[in-house]
C-alpha cells in the first residue's frame, strides 16, 4: 500500500431561499443543485451499490442542508430544471449541437430529481452515511467566520448546526468542516465540549506538515491539514485542471438561452472568440488529468515517506461546487480518480478511516489562520469589509445584551437569533473582499442585521409575534432553534 488518501468535499451556499434570481440569489442554488449535487450524489450512490465504503468525506453546511430539504426550494429547483430543458429546446434552433447536448443533460437531471430527490436531500444523505459510503462533516449553523464571534455565540452556532444535522440524518457528526478552515487558539476546547473529534485546517496552519492528523494543544481533538501540494493540482489560485483550453468555459454564455457553448480556449481570449465546446476533446482531457493526478499523489507519498520514514496521509479538500458547477467535467474526473487510486495501491478512505488506520502524530500548536488569501483573517476583517465587520460587532453586542433566559419558548426571540446568525455568515464579507456580487452581499448582511434589530426591539417591548411569524416563513431554517440556549 503506497499511502492513505482522503478526499474531502465541502458543500456550502449561503441561505438563498426567497432572495432573488440571476445573477445572484436562488440561481446559485439551482445551478449548484443541477450541476454539482445531482451528479456527485449519483456517483456516491453508484459506489454504495458496489459496496464501496469510506469513499470520501463530505461536509454539508447546515444552512445548505436546510435548503436542500425545504419544500419551497424543491419546487423552485424543479421548475428551474424544467426551464433548463425549455431553454435547450429553444437554443437548438440556432445551435443544434448545444441544444441536443443540453437536452440530454436536463432530461437526466429532471428524471434524477423527480425519482431520487422528491423528499429532499436528508433521506439520500442518511443512506450514504448509514452504509459508510461517506463520512459526514457538520459545522456551525450558518457558516460564520468563527474566530470573530464571541465564544458564547460561537458555541451556540456550532451546537445549533450539529443538532440540525442529527435531526436530519439521525446521528451527530464527530467531525466538522470549520468554516473557511478558520482557527483561533482555544477553539479546540470548545470543539471538545461540543463532541467534535476532528476538524480541518489549511496546510500552512501546520507549516505544511500535513502527513498526519495531529491533536491540538492539550486536547484530544484532531486537526487535519489540507495538502496544498496535491490540492492545488486541481484548484490553484493561478493554475489547475479546470483552466485547460478544452474544458467547458464557465464564464461564457449564449445570452439568448443562458447556456454555455464554448470551451476555455485561452485565458486571454475574448468570449466572442472562444471555440465551440467539444465533448470528445474534454473526455480525453479528463482521462489525461486523472492519470496525472494519480501520478502526482504517488510522487507525493514517496516524498513524504522519505521525509517521515513512514507511510503518509494526503488530504485533498475542495468545495463540492467545483465538481460540475464551476468545472463542468469535474464529476467525471472525480470518478476516474476515485477508481484509479485504489488500482494504483493507494488506500482511499475518510478522515475517520485515516484515524482508524493510525495516521495520528504528535500534538501541535496552531496559530490564528484560515484558508483565505494570505492564510490569515484579512478577507473577513480587513479594510475592504470594515462596514460589514462593524455591523457584525453591533449584532453581536445587541444579541448578548438580550435577556433570553428561562420562561416559555418565545418565537420572537427564536427568529431574532436566526436573523442574527444569518447576518453573521462569513459569505457576505468574502463576497465583498473578492468583489463577487459585493452589493448583493452588503444588502443581505444589512437586511438580516436590520431584521434582527427590529425583532430585538420588539422583544424588549413584549410584542412582535406577527412580524416574527412573517419572517419565519421567509428566513426560517433550524425550526428547532431555541433562543434560550444562548
Amino acid at each position: 500500500m503506497k499511502g492513505t488518501f482522503c478526499l474531502v468535499l465541502h458543500s456550502h451556499l449561503p441561505w438563498l431561499a426567497h432572495h432573488g434570481t440571476w445573477p445572484v440569489g436562488e440561481e446559485w442554488l439551482h445551478q449548484a443543485w443541477a450541476h454539482s449535487y445531482l451528479p456527485v450524489v449519483d456517483l456516491l450512490e453508484r459506489f454504495a451499490r458496489e459496496g464501496r465504503e469510506d469513499v470520501l468525506t463530505l461536509g454539508v453546511t447546515p444552512v445548505l442542508a436546510a435548503q436542500l430539504d425545504d419544500p419551497y426550494c424543491l419546487r423552485a429547483t424543479h421548475e428551474w430544471l424544467g426551464n433548463w430543458q425549455l431553454r435547450a429546446h429553444d437554443a437548438a434552433r440556432r445551435l443544434p449541437e448545444l441544444g441536443r447536448r443540453e437536452h440530454r443533460a436536463s432530461a437526466w437531471a429532471l428524471e434524477t430529481f423527480e425519482t431520487r430527490w422528491r423528499h429532499g436531500f436528508s433521506p439520500i444523505l442518511r443512506s450514504l452515511v448509514d452504509s459508510r459510503t461517506i463520512e459526514l462533516l457538520g459545522g456551525p449553523a450558518t457558516h460564520p467566520f468563527q474566530p470573530l464571534l464571541d465564544p458564547r455565540v460561537r458555541a451556540f452556532a456550532l451546537r445549533t448546526g450539529l443538532d440540525d444535522t442529527a435531526l436530519r440524518i439521525g446521528s451527530r457528526p464527530e467531525g466538522i468542516w470549520a468554516p473557511e478552515c478558520a482557527y483561533a487558539p482555544g477553539m479546540e476546547e470548545e470543539y471538545a465540549r461540543a463532541g467534535v473529534r476532528r476538524f480541518l485546517v489549511d496546510g500552512p496552519s501546520l507549516r505544511h506538515d500535513t502527513a498526519r492528523a495531529r491533536p491540538v494543544g492539550d486536547s484530544d481533538v484532531l486537526c487535519f491539514g489540507r495538502d496544498l501540494e496535491v490540492s492545488y493540482r486541481v484548484w490553484s489560485p493561478k493554475v489547475g485542471y479546470p483552466g485547460d483550453p478544452v474544458y467547458r468555459d464557465f464564464h461564457t454564455y449564449d445570452h439568448a438561452s443562458g447556456l454555455k457553448p464554448a470551451r476555455v480556449t485561452g485565458l486571454d481570449v475574448a468570449p466572442e472568440d472562444k471555440l465551440p465546446y467539444d465533448p470528445a476533446l474534454a473526455a480525453r482531457a479528463v482521462a489525461r488529468d486523472a492519470e496525472d493526478f494519480v501520478g502526482h499523489v504517488l510522487n507525493r507519498f514517496a516524498e513524504l515517506e522519505r521525509r517521515t520514514g513512514a507511510p503518509a496521509l494526503v488530504v485533498a479538500a475542495y468545495d463540492t461546487e467545483l465538481y460540475g458547477h464551476w468545472w463542468h467535467e469535474g464529476p467525471r474526473w472525480l470518478e476516474a480518480v476515485l477508481r484509479a487510486l485504489p488500482e494504483a495501491g493507494v488506500r482511499v478512505t475518510t478522515l475517520r478511516g485515516a484515524v482508524e488506520a493510525g495516521h495520528v502524530g504528535e500534538p501541535v500548536t496552531i496559530h490564528p489562520s484560515s484558508w483565505g488569501a494570505g492564510k490569515d483573517w484579512h478577507v473577513w476583517n480587513g479594510p475592504q469589509v470594515a462596514d460589514v465587520v462593524r455591523g457584525n460587532e453591533e449584532v453581536l453586542r445587541e444579541l448578548l445584551e438580550l435577556d433570553l433566559r428561562g420562561g416559555a419558548r418565545n418565537p420572537v426571540a427564536d427568529q431574532a437569533v436566526r436573523e442574527a446568525l444569518l447576518a453573521l455568515s462569513s459569505d457576505w464579507a468574502f463576497m465583498v473582499t473578492k468583489d463577487s456580487a459585493a452589493d448583493y452581499a452588503r444588502h443581505r448582511a444589512k437586511t438580516h442585521a436590520d431584521r434582527f434589530a427590529e425583532l430585538a426591539a420588539a422583544l424588549r417591548a413584549g410584542r412582535g409575534a406577527d412580524r416574527a411569524a412573517s419572517l419565519r416563513s421567509v428566513d426560517g431554517p433550524f425550526g428547532h432553534l431555541d433562543a434560550r440556549g444562548l
